[in-house]
């Protein structure tokens, strides 16, 4: 996991596709009166990589991810968002928001949810992929639970291996970040819950 890191309702696209996190980053940097040029300087991207981004012809890691949060002051949910004010949100495997990048996909199961504390994503890491460069670190707790396969945890330079059923419960201020040392896949679901009330984790995670 490299470093990193409510709002008006968007169209919620039919189809999983970057586009949708990309649309969701120009709304909210245009909303903050910032030019590409701005905000890349202060998230520390290449203006060319938030363009691309923006248009949905790259897809962001983890990483960028958290970056493009940090600088936008929002939770990295904020880029998954479905919905806003509900006091009860489904969410069909359908029509998940998703976003994949070098190996790892990231998909929202919930989000939009009035006051939420709690944002469950499902991550899917593929033989060798991980969170990459630097630990991340961020406010609050964090949740995780394999669900297939084998996924290897770093927290504070100590070492984790995680089997299917296996999980992990930790205050997520301490560095950390997770590779797939497997030939095969494998799937985990992790949660993030913070102390900032409704801005819910608010730092960056997913750094994936």
């Amino acid at each position: 996991m490299s470093k990193t890191h409510s709002s008006t309702d968007y169209p919620i696209e039919n189809s999983v596709s970057p586009l949708s996190v990309g649309y969701r980053i120009r709304i909210l940097r245009e909303q903050r009166g910032l030019s590409l040029r701005e905000l890349a300087e202060r998230c520390g991207l290449s203006l060319n990589a938030i363009s691309k981004i923006e248009r949905g012809e790259n897809s962001p890691t983890v990483a960028s991810l958290h970056l493009l949060a940090s600088a936008l002051k929002v939770p990295i949910t904020e880029f998954f968002r479905e919905a806003s004010d509900q006091r009860i949100v489904h969410v069909r495997r359908s029509r998940r928001l998703e976003t994949s990048h070098d190996g790892i996909a990231i998909a929202s199961l919930g989000m939009g949810l009035y006051q939420q504390q709690l944002e469950p994503f499902l991550m899917t890491l593929q033989a060798g992929a991980g969170t990459d460069g630097v630990p991340v670190t961020h406010e609050g707790q964090e949740f995780v639970y394999c669900v297939e396969g084998e996924v290897q945890y770093e927290i504070s330079g100590e070492l984790f291996a995680l089997e299917q059923g296996d999980s992990l419960l930790f205050e997520s201020i301490q560095p950390h970040r997770c590779l797939n040392l497997s030939s095969k896949s494998a799937v985990i679901l992790v949660v993030f819950q913070s102390h900032e009330g409704t801005e819910i984790a608010r730092q960056r995670h997913l750094d994936t």
